[in-house]
């Protein structure tokens, strides 16, 4: 049995035939055959004969399968077309983008070494922020608190 690197749902570039260059999502995938049907790719015509009165003969526009050879997983994080890898991280195996090495298994995302830096300061930023961002509200809150009582007050 042939495996592919290619699953159901994941975003692919097209880099052959007469739909080159088109990005979309993978509706279905036939690993005994190598194809793939690929949304708004490589559409048909399919003439039906109308089987009984009541129907009406008709042309149906429909996807047709294309080699998964024609495409590339476009990877999630980096948004670029690359090759797929395989990895085992703690015990399972993972698809893995070439160029940024993110996972493109959606269950599991690992991030490069040198992101790992990258996120580290960005968490602590992220951090810092909101407890500004925290006291600044409570202190407007207060002085809306504070008006609507002097306003109370002068009414009575």
């Amino acid at each position: 049995m042939s495996k592919l690197s290619v699953k159901r749902g994941d975003t692919v570039l097209v880099i052959a035939g007469k739909d080159s260059g088109k990005v979309a999502k993978v509706n279905a995938v036939e690993p005994s055959k190598q194809r793939v049907v690929v949304a708004g790719v490589n559409i048909v015509s399919r003439h039906t004969k109308a089987r009984t009165a009541q129907e009406k003969s008709q042309i149906v526009k429909r996807e047709a399968p294309i080699s998964a050879s024609n495409v590339l997983v476009v990877c999630p994080k980096c948004e670029k077309a690359t090759r797929v890898a395989h990895a085992i991280v703690d015990g399972e195996k993972h698809r893995v983008c070439k160029k940024c090495g993110a996972s493109l298994d959606s269950k599991y995302v690992k991030p490069k070494k040198a992101d790992k830096k990258a996120e580290a300061k960005v968490e602590k930023v992220a951090e810092e922020k909101p407890k500004k961002a925290a006291t600044k509200k409570s202190t407007t809150t207060k002085k809306t608190t504070g008006a609507k009582k002097t306003a109370s007050k002068k009414a009575e």
